[in-house]
């Protein structure tokens, strides 16, 4: 496994993550199409990506760090193949060397079933783990996701 860092995405990589996506994030959250996923990719600005990629150059993982109110935001998925694997550690970590701040939105409940009918368990542990700080009092509720604020500095 390696981490590749670049600031745009080919048409594979964008298919890859949308399916990367689709699976591991709730079933509210899913994109209908490849383009729904690029219209969500053309709001963000400053945007740096960082393709987790196998040793078949298949993502396996994706995170994105990107500009938001004047504030450094991140996203980032790791298949659920590879988590407990300290891969999604080593993907923070990579996005910390690069950063001195990251917030980030951060489902806090396993009541979201993912598109396979299974529960998405709620990463905030990990989030905690990894030195995040979870700002409770700042909520992003909206009809497809609830969400908590975390911040890492």
């Amino acid at each position: 496994m390696k981490i590749v860092k670049q600031t745009e995405l080919s048409t594979k990589d964008k298919k890859q993550i949308f399916e990367l996506w689709n699976n591991e994030y709730p079933e509210k959250l899913v994109y209908q199409t490849v383009e729904d996923f690029e219209n969500y990719l053309d709001n963000l600005t400053q945007k740096a990506h960082y393709l987790l990629l196998n040793d078949e150059s298949n993502i396996e993982g994706w995170a994105i760090t990107f500009m938001r109110e004047n504030e450094k935001w991140f996203a980032i998925i790791i298949s659920g193949k590879l988590h407990g694997k300290g891969i999604g550690t080593m993907m923070l970590n990579k996005l910390k060397d690069d950063e001195d701040t990251l917030n980030g939105w951060v489902i806090d409940h396993d009541l979201d079933k993912k598109s396979n009918g299974y529960y998405y368990k709620s990463p905030i542990g990990f989030y905690q783990k990894n030195g995040f700080k979870v700002i409770s009092e700042t909520r992003l509720e909206l009809e497809i996701m609830s969400a908590v604020k975390i911040i890492w500095n």
